[in-house]
């Protein structure tokens, strides 16, 4: 059974036993805009324009240096432990809108930290944004381990939304959903080290 989490809590991946490929899915709608009345959405006022937002991971070793990052951009990370779907333009449509799948066991040994993020590429807001998740899930039955709501709204254009850190007992993940600007993956690194 999936655990919801809250800003700021962490979960122990260990009760998932021989956890060794996960993927992160993340997605969003665009905000509806207001009502504009009855000719407005004749005219075609009543539908949300396209958002497109960017999904990243991005590693750290023990001393929280980057060693890698995976986005819209490099597909795959350098020890190929690391692939993303690849770029969603629009957020329409139900569940995930991106996903990066993590095969644990293959990781750089150096790493430590999985970072996500969520960045609007084009500058748009994220109070154009509805309904922004992150959700970690085993790959090997397709359950979902866990999932983070997104609920706030602001003028920023990127958001830290959850980690992975490795630890003596095995893997957890923390929820974050800090705001922050950025239009691209590599502008986030600064907020994503400051989360770890």
């Amino acid at each position: 059974m999936s655990v919801s989490l809250a800003k700021g809590q962490t979960v122990s991946l260990e009760k998932n036993s021989g956890l060794a490929k996960v993927f992160m899915g993340c997605g969003w709608d665009p905000a509806q805009p207001k009502k504009k009345g009855f000719f407005g959405s004749l005219l075609g006022g009543g539908g949300a324009d396209d958002i497109d937002l960017d999904a990243a991971v991005i590693i750290f070793d023990a001393d929280k240096q980057a060693i890698d990052l995976v986005w819209f951009k490099q597909l795959k990370s350098n020890d190929g432990s690391i692939v993303h779907s690849g770029d969603n333009l629009t957020g329409d449509g139900d569940g995930d809108d991106e996903v990066i799948h993590v095969d644990l066991k293959a990781l750089d040994a150096r790493a430590k930290y999985l970072v996500f993020t969520v960045n609007s590429f084009r500058g748009q807001t994220f109070d154009e944004v509805d309904n922004a998740f992150a959700r970690l899930v085993d790959a090997s039955n397709q359950n979902e381990i866990c999932r983070y709501t997104l609920n706030e709204k602001g003028r920023h254009t990127g958001v830290v939304m959850a980690s992975m850190e490795k630890t003596g007992a095995g893997w957890q993940m923390t929820a974050h959903g800090t705001p922050t600007n950025g239009r691209t993956a590599q502008e986030l690194i600064g907020a994503a080290v400051a989360e770890i």
